[in-house]
C-alpha cells in the first residue's frame, strides 16, 4: 500500500494533562475537566501536519503542559512513542482566558441562585467567549495540525484548566 491511500485515523485518543502544572481545582473545574476529556475522546478530528507528512497515520495521543508561558502540545502515536511536540505562546489567550474564567464564576454561581433566563444569558455570554478563543486557537494552530472547531473548543477548556492557580 503506498503511503497516500494508507488507512488514517486523525483523532485523539487520549489526552493527559500534566499534573504538575496543575496547582488547583474545584468540584466544577474538576467536572468540565472530566467532560471536555471524554468529549474530545468521543468525537475530534487531529491532524498533525508534519507527523502526517512523515506518514503517522494516527490515532493520537496527546499530552498537554504549561512551560515558561507557553503551551507545549506532546503528540505521540497509540502505542505513546513520541511524533512532535508543538509549543504555542499563551500571551495571545491571556485575555481570553481571563474572561473566560470571569464568566464560568459568574455562571457557577448563577446556578446556584439565579432564574433560568439570567442563568441563559449568562451561558450564552459563556458561549460566546469560548467560541472566539477557539477561533483563536484554530488560528494558531493553522499549518501545524488540522482540526475542527468542536475539537478546539475542547481544547480551549484544557488549556484554562492547566491555568488554575487557586
Amino acid at each position: 500500500m503506498s503511503k497516500s491511500s494508507a488507512p488514517t485515523d486523525h483523532r485523539i485518543v487520549h489526552v493527559a494533562l500534566d499534573e504538575a502544572t496543575i496547582l488547583w481545582r474545584n468540584a466544577d473545574v474538576e467536572q468540565e475537566r472530566r467532560i471536555a476529556i471524554y468529549d474530545l475522546i468521543e468525537e475530534n478530528s487531529f491532524k498533525p501536519v508534519r507527523a502526517a507528512e512523515r506518514g503517522a497515520p494516527g490515532p493520537f495521543r496527546l499530552h498537554l503542559s504549561v512551560a515558561d508561558g507557553r503551551l507545549v502540545m506532546a503528540i505521540a502515536d497509540a502505542d505513546g512513542a513520541p511524533l512532535e511536540q508543538l509549543i504555542l505562546g499563551l500571551a495571545r489567550f491571556r485575555r481570553a482566558i481571563r474572561d473566560y474564567f470571569a464568566i464560568c464564576d459568574s455562571y457557577y454561581q448563577a446556578i446556584r441562585k439565579a432564574t433560568p433566563a439570567e442563568i441563559e444569558t449568562i451561558d450564552m455570554a459563556r458561549r460566546a467567549i469560548h467560541n472566539r478563543a477557539a477561533e483563536l486557537l484554530l488560528d494558531c494552530l493553522e499549518g501545524k495540525v488540522e482540526t475542527d472547531f468542536a475539537t478546539a473548543r475542547r481544547l480551549f477548556t484544557l488549556i484554562c484548566v492547566l491555568h488554575i492557580k487557586g
